[in-house]
């Protein structure tokens, strides 16, 4: 507890531990969808491509955080049109493709850039020790955008996760809901960078809805719920074991998180077994001896 208390004695301990909550909230609710609706490897297309966004504009001089939500947001939206017009094979050409295209073309502006170069393992493994007061605060606002955009159209997304047919029947806006959440799923991807990088980001992505799908899959809104719970414990988790353990603060994250999953996963199938009794017990054993006289009518 000693260490713990002067661990969050450093502004930039607490500025982690904010955003890591945040990015638990993001990762919980968008990575919920994105697991259902199997959205995982169109997240990894574009993360990857938003790479090339970070890399543009460091050369340029600007914000690498704004050349990567530009790209992400346009990356996102061309997968949707892809994707609507029922090319699931062009989809998935049109993923690998901006997987690595985005990675070449960051790593090329960002060698092109004149003077000292970005050490390139921040961008693809994080460092939530860097994030600073500002990007708290822009984090807080994209989580309460996403939140309300969830909330007012909850219904929309939840009928067009599991059915897409039977939500078209009903009158939702299958293909407004479906960008709108390619571009919820773009945006956490920007935020989850700053938090574990590019090569990690898909683990805060589905390790917490996974866990929560396990433990709750019968009510969908618990599963959000239980899932935003996960991310917090797998962020402050791996954030503490990074510090005790002095290790990479991004990779702690996602090994805690992936020992969650396997501890869950372990208990549930402990508990399974325990309930379900044996073949033998549930077996009625036979003497071979055939039935007295009396017993027959």
């Amino acid at each position: 507890m000693a260490d713990l208390s002067i661990l969050l004695g450093y502004e930039f301990a607490r500025n982690a531990l904010l955003a890591g909550l945040l990015a638990s909230v993001l990762a919980g609710v968008v990575g919920t969808f994105v697991v259902v609706k199997r959205l995982v490897f169109i997240a990894g297309g574009i993360s990857h491509a938003a790479f090339a966004g970070l890399g543009i504009c460091y050369y340029l001089g600007f914000n690498p955080l704004i050349g990567a939500v530009l790209v992400a947001l346009l990356a996102a939206m061309l997968l949707g049109w892809v994707g609507e017009r029922g090319n699931g094979r062009g989809q998935d050409a049109m993923i690998g493709i901006l997987w690595a295209a985005g990675m070449a073309v960051g790593i090329v502006f960002i060698h092109m850039t004149p003077g000292y170069a970005p050490d390139l393992m921040t961008y693809l493994f994080g460092d939530i020790l860097t994030v600073s007061r500002l990007d708290i605060w822009l984090l807080a606002a994209l989580t309460v955008l996403t939140l309300l955009v969830i909330g007012l159209f909850y219904r929309a997304f939840v009928a067009v996760a599991f059915d897409e047919t039977f939500a078209r029947v009903q009158g939702v806006p299958v293909r407004l809901v479906n960008q709108l959440l390619l571009v919820l799923v773009a945006l956490t991807v920007i935020l989850l960078i700053q938090v574990v990088g590019i090569v990690l980001l898909i683990a805060l992505l589905t390790i917490p809805p996974v866990v929560a799908l396990m433990l709750a899959s019968r009510s969908f809104s618990l599963v959000l719920a239980t899932a935003v719970g996960t991310g917090a414990v797998m962020t402050t988790g791996g954030l503490a074991g990074s510090w005790w353990l002095n290790l990479p603060s991004g990779p702690a994250i996602v090994l805690f998180g992936i020992a969650i999953a396997a501890a869950v996963r372990a208990a549930i199938w402990l508990s399974t077994r325990m309930r379900t009794p044996s073949a033998d017990a549930a077996t009625p054993r036979h003497t071979g001896a055939a039935p007295s006289h009396q017993q027959r009518s």
